[in-house]
């Protein structure tokens, strides 16, 4: 069995390595990366099949990095090792998990313990292994106490890419109608309206405060909108002639 570990940070990376070398004795190899990019190359050079993966890296995350080497090798078992339970990495990670993958979220804060069980789990016994705080975020996503629904997170995403209801209802095949009332919806679930209903005047652009709102409760991070971005760019080329036809017809 080899091992590698995907870490910014020196010091969490002999922390992780010593993790790996206490937790899986079998273990005959273990290297590590920088970042994601480095992560990429060596699962590729190597063919690892158990990573330990941080998210929060640059210029590549762990996100990016994670779906590039199972888009690659869909049976890789990963487990994600972390400081944030945000909703915006739990969706990430949901968005590129293949089906039946084996894989793992575990919080930094976790004891010595929960990380050698967790590494175990995942990389003998091929079992999930979610902390419970990770868990409560993924029902919360999964639109259970007031989360967001896919299609509402979208329209989300895309109002804080600066997007019109009209480019969002052209990129996310709905009509205006629809989006407009997505966006109802968001206001409603981020408080925005009981924000605004403080005094008789509106102190707020509804749609810059559900943005700020929505960054604040860690529903959006730096990472996801850079990887929405990109996807926006990618879109915006490939619709670039519909869009430029559709706005000289509307006379904007």
């Amino acid at each position: 069995m080899k091992v590698l570990i995907v870490e910014d940070d020196p010091l969490h990376r002999s922390y992780l390595a010593e993790a790996v070398k206490t937790a899986l004795p079998e273990c005959e190899q273990v290297l590590e990366a920088v970042d994601g990019s480095m992560g990429e190359r060596l699962a590729r050079e190597h063919r690892f099949e158990r990573i330990v993966m941080d998210l929060q890296m640059s210029p590549r995350n762990g996100i990016e990095a994670a779906r590039t080497i199972w888009r690659e090798r869909p049976e890789t078992r990963i487990l994600f090792w972390s400081n944030y339970a945000d909703e915006a990495n739990v969706r990430g990670i949901s968005r590129i998990v293949p089906d039946g993958a084996a894989y793992g979220y575990v919080l930094k804060s976790a004891s010595d313990e929960r990380l050698r069980l967790a590494l175990r789990s995942i990389f003998i016994e091929a079992q999930c292994v979610i902390d419970r705080e990770v868990r409560g975020m993924q029902q919360k996503s999964l639109g259970h106490l007031q989360g967001f629904s896919e299609s509402e997170y979208e329209v989300l995403v895309d109002i804080a890419l600066g997007l019109t209801d009209r480019v969002i209802a052209s990129r996310r095949n709905l009509s205006l109608r629809s989006v407009q009332n997505r966006l109802q919806q968001i206001y409603e679930k981020l408080g925005v309206y009981e924000r605004s209903e403080t005094g008789a005047e509106a102190k707020y652009n509804f749609r810059s405060r559900a943005v700020t709102e929505a960054l604040l409760r860690k529903l959006l991070n730096q990472a996801t909108l850079e990887r929405a971005e990109q996807d926006l760019q990618d879109w915006l080329h490939r619709h670039a002639r519909l869009l430029g036809t559709s706005n000289g017809r509307d006379g904007h």
